[in-house]
């Protein structure tokens, strides 16, 4: 059995790592978490952390000010995690006195750096992130360029990483929704000798903690290879700058170890049961009456679900432009995984992209917070505190806690 694995959980929402984690072992012990919304006065996501998880000392503070200014306060730990929100990693310079990096302002991917960075020889073995899948394909003018940084860095601070982007749906899940999952292993850690050691296709397909959690095949002719070259300001400089094809080198499996890249584009490979939609339905007789659709507001629901081809006016500079869309399923279909949780899912508006189902009486209403906590596999009224609007918010904003689990069982069997 593994000793206690500590865990520091930033980024924390209502804590999806945290569930995942400990729902796959027991040898998990998340010690130090931190939520903190910036512009705004109200915490309701750091208010539910503290109310389910009483035993983990939290912390509802900027996290670059907690990295600054109180840093013995975050504690030493094996595993860090967390679901870093997509922004742009752009290094603003080199550090010339202390050989470090300044990222930019407020780019939360820097707060994990420097964590790692600062802790020294008391760094963690393990990372376990997550993020939207278009990391790989950001910026626009430099596809692939911010994943690179993140590499590099990591690679820097003595870490090897693997990663994968995981559709929840296509393993069973009842949501489909697509997140790019990302674990590292520090050089002083048995799992990082065997990637070093192992076949790179192997490893990806079969061998490695991903894989083995999210079994996958591949074509083997989209296999590349390329190396991280230069130092963090020149790859943010100039990598993927002025290249043919405006594509990212990084397809949506990979590893990365001692600045070399390899990576594939990974097929699932699941045998197993699916979810649908129609299984998290609470019963028709349990839903509050505003939940349900009213007749008068049906052709405002059908026309934001449905194809545009129109002309409309910027209202503040009165330029025109021809606008299109195609439609939606609508009402969302019972038989199929669930199509992705967004924040506006909340409220009782019309809107294109929330969903609406169809009960047996035939009439049609919005998904209830508790079956949206569902769809990302959180307990039933894990967030019941906050308003409905935010629970919805909180469902939009966080992960499918069954894909932090299997990950979690993986990888708690390779660490001795």
């Amino acid at each position: 059995m593994a000793k206690n694995i500590k865990v520091i959980e930033l980024f924390a929402g209502v804590g999806g790592f945290h569930l995942g984690l400990t729902q796959a072992s027991n040898a998990y012990q998340v010690v130090w978490s931190n939520q903190w919304e910036p512009s705004t006065k109200s915490q309701p996501a750091s208010e539910v952390y503290r109310l389910r998880f009483p035993d983990t000392a939290h912390s509802n503070n900027d996290i670059a000010a907690v990295i600054e200014d109180d840093f013995q306060s975050i504690p030493d730990h094996d595993l860090l995690v967390g679901g870093f929100p997509c922004q742009d990693y752009s290094v603003a310079s080199t550090l010339n006195r202390s050989g470090g990096i300044a990222g930019k302002k407020g780019v939360l991917w820097w707060s994990i750096y420097n964590i790692l960075n600062k802790k020294g020889e008391q760094k963690p073995k393990y990372l376990f992130l997550e993020n939207v899948d278009r990391l790989l394909k950001s910026p626009a003018k430099q596809r692939g360029r911010d994943f690179a940084i993140m590499l590099a860095s990591l690679s820097d601070l003595g870490y090897a990483v693997e990663w994968r982007i995981i559709n929840a749906a296509e393993y069973g899940f009842p949501q489909r929704r697509r997140r790019i999952f990302i674990v590292a292993y520090h050089e002083t850690s048995a799992i990082y000798k065997q990637m070093l050691q192992a076949d790179t296709q192997d490893w990806l397909l079969s061998e490695g903690v991903i894989a083995e959690a999210f079994p996958a095949s591949t074509e083997h002719s989209n296999f590349r290879e390329f190396e991280l070259e230069g130092d963090l300001e020149s790859i943010t400089q100039e990598f993927n700058k002025n290249k043919s094809i405006a594509e990212s080198p990084f397809e949506n499996g990979g590893l990365m170890i001692n600045r070399k890249v390899c990576t594939l584009k990974t097929i699932p490979d699941y045998q197993g049961n699916y979810s649908k939609l129609e299984d998290i339905l609470i019963p028709e007789e349990e839903v509050p009456s505003n939940y349900f659709i009213n007749e008068d507001d049906l052709d405002k629901w059908n026309y934001l679900k449905g194809s545009k081809s129109e002309e409309r006016t910027n209202k503040a500079s009165g330029f025109t432009y021809h606008y299109s869309e195609g439609s939606m399923v609508f009402p969302d279909a019972l038989d199929r995984p669930s199509r992705t949780i967004i924040t506006g899912e909340g409220g009782a508006a019309a809107s294109r992209f929330k969903h609406v189902v169809t009960c047996k009486s035939g009439k049609l209403r919005r998904l209830m917070p508790m079956e949206l906590e569902r769809l990302n596999m959180f307990p039933d009224n894990h967030t019941k505190e906050a308003t409905d609007v935010k629970r919805a918010f909180f469902m939009g904003n966080a992960l499918v806690v069954g894909v932090i689990e299997k990950i979690g069982k993986e990888l708690i069997k390779r660490i001795s």
